[in-house]
C-alpha cells in the first residue's frame, strides 16, 4: 500500500493514535462541544473543554481498529440520521453480498451525509461500510481531515495544471480503487466532481475512464475491468436540502457573474449546515451490480445515469417544485390531482402521500421559496424539479422496446 500512502485512509496501526491527536486538539473539542451543548460552549468554553475531553477518551479513547471505530460510532451516527431526518429508508439492499466487493457510484447532493447515510445503511444491513472519496479541497480544515481519514476516507486530488501531474494522480487513484476492490473494501464515490447543486445527476464519463487507467497495462478490456469492479449505481434523494438556498444563491451568482468564490471556511459551514439540518424524509436506493459493462466509458457512464434516475425515488416536495416551475397546468385542485397521480404513475416514489401531505409540501416550498431573493427562486425549484424530468426521462426510455 505505500504506493497510495499519499491518498488513503488511516490503516489499523494508525488508528489509535490519531484518536489520540483528535481528543487532545482544542479545536476539535470545541467543535463538539458545540454540537453537545451550544449554551456552555458560548459561557464557559474552558469547563466545556475538559469534560469533552473526558467524554470522548472515555467512549472512543481505546479503538486501535477502524471497523471497531466506526462500530462505537454507530449509535451515534444513527442519533444524528434520527434527529436530521423524519425516516430513511432504503432499496435495492437485496441486490448486495457479503461476498466480494463493489465500487458504489452515487449522485451526489450533500458532501458529508451522503456517503455517511449509505454506510450506515451497509453497515444496519451487515454489510462492508465503504472507503469514501474525497476531494483535496475539504482536507484544507486540518480537524476535518483528521476525522475523515479517520472514517475510510481517501482523497482525490484537484485543481492540478500540469497534465503529467493529472494523469500521474490519476492513475495513482485509480490504482487505488481497483487494489481496494481486489481487496475485498467497498469504494464510495460521487458520479462526478462536486455536489449536483441543479438537481441534474450525471456521470462524468472522464471519472469512468479514470478506473480504466492502471488496468491497461494488464491486457484487460474495458469491459473485463469495469465488470471486476462490479459498480453498484446509487440514487439518493433527499426530501428537503438543507443547502439548498446556498446552492441556489451560488448558481445564480455563477449565471450573472459567471464564476462564484467560495469564502473562507464556507465548505466547512456547509459540512456543518448539511449533517444537522433537517432533510425530511431520504431514501437510498442500491441498484444491481454492473457484470455486464459496455465496451465504453461514456456507453457506461449512460448506463449508470439511466439507473439512478429511474430510480431515484422522489418525494412530494419534487412533484410540488415540478408543478411550480409551470410544467403541470392544473387549474383547480381536481386537474392537480389527476396531474400528480399522472405523474406518480410514471416514477418511482419514496411514499404515498395524502392530499394533506400534498399541501403540507406546497406550504413549505412557498417557504422557502418566500426565504429567498426573488432572482434565486427559480435556480432553487430547479434543484427539486430537475429529478422528476430526469426520472420521467429514463422510465420512459425503459418502457420503449427498442
Amino acid at each position: 500500500m505505500q504506493e497510495f500512502d499519499t491518498i488513503r485512509p488511516y490503516s489499523d496501526e494508525e488508528t489509535g493514535p490519531a484518536i489520540q491527536r483528535l481528543v487532545n486538539d482544542q479545536e476539535f473539542l470545541d467543535m463538539v462541544g458545540r454540537f453537545k451543548s451550544p449554551a456552555l460552549a458560548r459561557w464557559a468554553p474552558a469547563l466545556l473543554r475538559f469534560y469533552t475531553r473526558r467524554w470522548l477518551s472515555g467512549r472512543f479513547g481505546h479503538f486501535t481498529q477502524v471497523d471497531d471505530l466506526q462500530a462505537g460510532l454507530s449509535g451515534y451516527i444513527g442519533d444524528l440520521i434520527e434527529s436530521t431526518t423524519t425516516r430513511v429508508t432504503t432499496s435495492g439492499v437485496e441486490n448486495l453480498s457479503k461476498q466480494g466487493a463493489y465500487l458504489f457510484i452515487s449522485n451526489h447532493r450533500d458532501i458529508v451525509f451522503d456517503p455517511m447515510v449509505v454506510n450506515y445503511l451497509l453497515f444496519r444491513n451487515n454489510l462492508r461500510t465503504t472507503r469514501i472519496a474525497i476531494g483535496d479541497n475539504l482536507l484544507a480544515n486540518r480537524v476535518f481531515a483528521e476525522m475523515m481519514r479517520l472514517n475510510k476516507s481517501f482523497i482525490v486530488r484537484r485543481n492540478m495544471t500540469s497534465p503529467r501531474e493529472m494523469r500521474d494522480a490519476y492513475i495513482t487513484l485509480s490504482g487505488f480503487i481497483n487494489h481496494s476492490v481486489a481487496k475485498n473494501e467497498n469504494i464510495w464515490i460521487a458520479q462526478r466532481e462536486g455536489r449536483a447543486k441543479d438537481g441534474l445527476d450525471f456521470t462524468d464519463p472522464a471519472i469512468i475512464k479514470m478506473f480504466y487507467m492502471s488496468c491497461k497495462k494488464s491486457g484487460l478490456s474495458f469491459s473485463e475491468a469495469m465488470n471486476k469492479l462490479r459498480i453498484v449505481p446509487v440514487s439518493i434523494s433527499y426530501e428537503y436540502d438543507p443547502c439548498d438556498g446556498d446552492k441556489a444563491r451560488e448558481l445564480e451568482t455563477k449565471a450573472r457573474a459567471g464564476s462564484y468564490k467560495k469564502a473562507e471556511g464556507e465548505d466547512t459551514e456547509q459540512i456543518m449546515k448539511g449533517l444537522t439540518g433537517f432533510k425530511g424524509h431520504v431514501h437510498v436506493h442500491f441498484g444491481a451490480p454492473i457484470i455486464d459493462a459496455p465496451e465504453s466509458a461514456k456507453e457506461l457512464a449512460a448506463r449508470i445515469d439511466r439507473e439512478v434516475h429511474a430510480n431515484y425515488h422522489l418525494h412530494a416536495s419534487n412533484l410540488i417544485a415540478y408543478e411550480k416551475r409551470g410544467l403541470l397546468f392544473a387549474h383547480d385542485s381536481a386537474q392537480e390531482v389527476n396531474s400528480l397521480e399522472a405523474i406518480r404513475d410514471s416514477v418511482v416514489t419514496a411514499g404515498n402521500w395524502s392530499a394533506e401531505d400534498i399541501q403540507i409540501a406546497r406550504l413549505e416550498m412557498e417557504q422557502r421559496l418566500e426565504a429567498c431573493d426573488p432572482a434565486i427562486r427559480p435556480y432553487l425549484l430547479d434543484m427539486y424539479a430537475n429529478p422528476v424530468q430526469t426520472a420521467l426521462d429514463a422510465n420512459t426510455r425503459q418502457n420503449t422496446p427498442d
